[in-house]
């Protein structure tokens, strides 16, 4: 069964009198263990639709089926579990919380139920993986902006989601840690079996076999 179905996803959004189409009719699918990229230019929709399959934002019209299960009218409390048990995000916006080191900042999911030593470990773990093993005990804002999009990375891959959504995951990384960051991203899809996608501008890291999906004015090319 495919993990990921649109059908005619459409996303509208007011601005004053006027109404702005996001997405106009987008659908695809994508089965388990997808590795696939989201392109197109600015204002296409691209982030737009991550938000609509992290279930941070409502279709206007049409269906999102994710593991058979539709978002679609979900109620706060189903989507708050969604988002919590089946997605990692790394967004642009770290959410990185101030007053907690880069360890607690990736445990922040898993703090109101007890970290275990096992969970604290591998959260160590993952940020050594990139490139933080010397940063463990700083604060966002003794890191930099590259950093700190690493703690997020970190943060998300905890979780071993099910469905990986990244906003420019390598933004502000240097080429080697970026490589770094889609190994991390690939292993997670080949071991856990999670979907990943991910929105760029930059096509380096696409391999032969991952699926590419193009946006233009909210509508799917491929």
């Amino acid at each position: 069964m495919d993990l990921i179905q649109l059908q005619n996803v459409t996303k509208t959004y007011r601005r004053g009198p006027h109404e702005v189409a996001a997405l106009r009719g987008v659908s695809f699918e994508l089965p388990s263990a997808s590795f696939a990229f989201v392109l197109g230019p600015s204002g296409s929709g691209k982030s737009t639709l991550l938000q609509l399959l992290g279930a941070l934002d409502e279709t206007t019209s049409g269906e999102i089926t994710i593991a058979g299960t539709r978002l679609r009218g979900m109620s706060a409390s189903q989507r708050n579990t969604y988002r919590r048990e089946q997605v990692g995000f790394v967004f642009q916006s770290f959410n990185l919380l101030s007053n907690l080191d880069a360890v607690d900042n990736v445990l922040v999911p898993f703090l109101p139920s007890g970290v275990s030593v096992a969970l604290r470990s591998r959260a160590i773990e993952l940020l050594k993986d990139v490139g933080l093993g010397e940063r463990l005990e700083h604060r966002p804002n003794q890191l930099s902006g590259g950093e700190q999009q690493r703690v997020a990375i970190a943060r998300a891959l905890l979780k071993r989601p099910k469905l990986v959504l990244a906003d420019e995951p390598t933004g502000e990384l240097d080429s080697q840690t970026g490589a770094d960051v889609y190994r991390l991203l690939r292993d997670l899809r080949d071991q856990q079996q999670a979907t990943v996608i991910v929105v760029t501008h930059d096509p380096t890291f696409i391999q032969p076999d991952d699926r590419i999906l193009r946006l233009r004015d909210g509508r799917l090319a491929e």
